[in-house]
C-alpha cells in the first residue's frame, strides 16, 4: 500500500492492475471528452490490448512481442472457457447470484478502509469480494448520456468489476489446473536448478475475458479503465488514454 494521499498519487494503473504503483504525479495533458476517448479506444480489437496489459506486468522485459500475443490469446481463451463453464453449471445467473452460487461474500462499499489507495474492486481469500462504489458513483451522470450509451450501452460497471473478481476466486479454487496458474516463465536455470514464475498479467487478462464473456458486453472491458479514472480526473483519464493509444501504436510497429 502506498502512503500517498488520495489525490491521484499514485496514478491509477488500470482498473484492476494492482501490480505497480506510480509514485509521481502526471503532467498536464490535452483534456479530452470521455465519449471522444471511448470512441477511439473502441476501435482497438479485443485481443490487441496486449501491449497495454503487459506494460503493467513486472516481467514484461523478459517477454517478447510475439510471446505477448500468444499469452494474450491463451489467457483470453481461459477466461472465456470458465465463463462458459459457469453458465453451463449454474445457468444464466446475474453477477450477484453467481457470486452467491460460488459461496462468495460480496460487499459494496464507498471506499477502501485505507483511503490512501485507489481501488475499484478486490478479492480477498478465501471468499470475500469488495466493490468500491465511489469511482462508479462519480461517473453516473456521464454514463447516462446518449453518446456514452452508444458505445457501452446500459452496462452495469459494478457487475463487470464483480465478475472480474469472481474469476480470481475461481482461479484460486482451480489453481492446479487453470491456465493462468500453471503457465510459468523460467527466470533462471543453473544446471539442474531453475526458478519458474507465474505471470501476473495472465490472471488479469483472463479475468477481463471472463467478465466480458459472462456479461455479454460488446466493447473491450479495458475502456472501463478510462471511464472510472475520468470520474476522478479528466487530466488523468486523458493521460491514460494517450498511453493506451501509444502502446497500441507501438504494438503495430512490433508486428
Amino acid at each position: 500500500m502506498s502512503d500517498q494521499p488520495m489525490d491521484l498519487r499514485p496514478l491509477f494503473d488500470g482498473i484492476f492492475g494492482k501490480q505497480r504503483t506510480v509514485l509521481y504525479k502526471r503532467p498536464d495533458f490535452e483534456r479530452r471528452n470521455l465519449d471522444d476517448m471511448l470512441k477511439e479506444l473502441a476501435k482497438i480489437p479485443l485481443l490487441q490490448w496486449d501491449r497495454y496489459v503487459f506494460s503493467r506486468e513486472p516481467l514484461d522485459g523478459r517477454i517478447s512481442a510475439s510471446q505477448r500475443q500468444v499469452y494474450m490469446q491463451k489467457a483470453w481463451d481461459c477466461g472465456v472457457e470458465w465463463a462458459d463453464k459457469s453458465k453451463i453449471k449454474y445457468g444464466n445467473l446475474s453477477a450477484e447470484k453467481l457470486a452467491n452460487a460460488l459461496g462468495m461474500k460480496v460487499e459494496y462499499v464507498s471506499m477502501p478502509e485505507n483511503t490512501d489507495r485507489v481501488l475499484f474492486a478486490e478479492f480477498r481469500e478465501p471468499n470475500h469480494i469488495r466493490v468500491y462504489m465511489d469511482a462508479i458513483n462519480r461517473v453516473k451522470d456521464f454514463l447516462d448520456s446518449d453518446s456514452i450509451k452508444d458505445i457501452i450501452g446500459d452496462t452495469n460497471i459494478a457487475d463487470i468489476l464483480l465478475l472480474h473478481e469472481l474469476f480470481h476466486s475461481i482461479e484460486e479454487k482451480h489453481k492446479k489446473e487453470i491456465y493462468t496458474k500453471i503457465e510459468k516463465i523460467r527466470l533462471w536455470s543453473i544446471g539442474f536448478f531453475h526458478y519458474d514464475s507465474c505471470i501476473v498479467a495472465l490472471s488479469e487478462i483472463a479475468a477481463m475475458a471472463f467478465a466480458y464473456r459472462y456479461s455479454g458486453i460488446k466493447f473491450s472491458p479495458y475502456l472501463i479503465d478510462v471511464i472510472l479514472v475520468y470520474g476522478y480526473s479528466q487530466n488523468e483519464a486523458s493521460g491514460l488514454y494517450e498511453e493506451m493509444i501509444e502502446l497500441f501504436n507501438r504494438r503495430l510497429e512490433e508486428i
